[in-house]
């Protein structure tokens, strides 16, 4: 699909229910690392699920698992059989599914993270499925990569680039990376961040306990909705 693929699903009520996080980027972006220092960082203190996505296997789903960030029930694999694009923003039915299922199991959740598989510039997460959205970048392909712009780099809510420890193997310089990132993403925030350093990525741990926080205020706490509709 084209970057101006329209969404047509509507972003469901978030009244009383976790905040769905998308997390996208390229191949080898360092997403499900991502994940993971989210899990770990995260993890005491909020309620969460993971929904991974892949094309034909559960390999990322597995890599969680095996990394012990989360009870392995509590991550589900997507297997999309497409252009991972597809899953997140055309035809999310099974994502929201997946989504769902986690909820019903544990609920109440503060967060759901959706891993998306690794796709182009242009993928980004049908606001239907995910409430906020994190695209993440690495320095390997080479600093030019912001200024390309594209869906996923200008319109996500947080812009990552990882892997800053390789910039100097790679020729990459990090300033003109952050400069043009700022001039295509119009005031939306841009971290920088080597998972292989801080695998806790302090930095995104900080701003998704904020977007959840916002969240609970705007839409109230799930546990609370729970109670609610219980002693209804």
């Amino acid at each position: 699909m084209g970057a101006d693929h329209a969404d047509h699903h509507h972003a469901p009520d978030g009244h009383g229910r976790a905040l769905r996080l998308g997390v996208g980027g390229p191949v080898g972006s360092g997403k499900t690392a991502l994940v993971a220092a989210l899990c770990r960082a995260l993890g005491p203190t909020l309620r969460l699920g993971v929904v991974t996505n892949d094309i034909y296997t559960t390999e990322d789903a597995d890599f969680l698992r095996r990394a012990g960030v989360l009870a392995p029930e509590r991550i589900r694999a997507v297997q999309t059989g497409c252009c991972p694009h597809t899953a997140i923003r055309d035809d999310i039915a099974a994502n929201i599914d997946a989504v769902e299922a986690l909820e019903e199991r544990f609920g109440p959740l503060d967060l759901v993270i959706v891993e998306s598989g690794g796709d182009n510039l242009t993928a980004t997460f049908s606001r239907g499925l995910a409430d906020r959205q994190i695209f993440v970048l690495d320095v390997s392909g080479g600093d030019k990569v912001p200024r390309k712009g594209g869906p996923g780099v200008t319109s996500a809510d947080l812009l990552v680039i990882n892997k800053t420890d390789l910039a100097p193997l790679v020729g990459a310089d990090l300033s003109v990376m952050a400069r043009d990132a700022a001039a295509v993403r119009d005031g939306r925030p841009v971290l920088f961040t080597s998972l292989r350093e801080d695998r806790g990525a302090r930095a995104v741990a900080e701003w998704v306990r904020g977007e959840v926080d916002a969240w609970v205020r705007e839409h109230g706490s799930p546990a609370a909705h729970v109670v609610a509709g219980r002693e209804a």
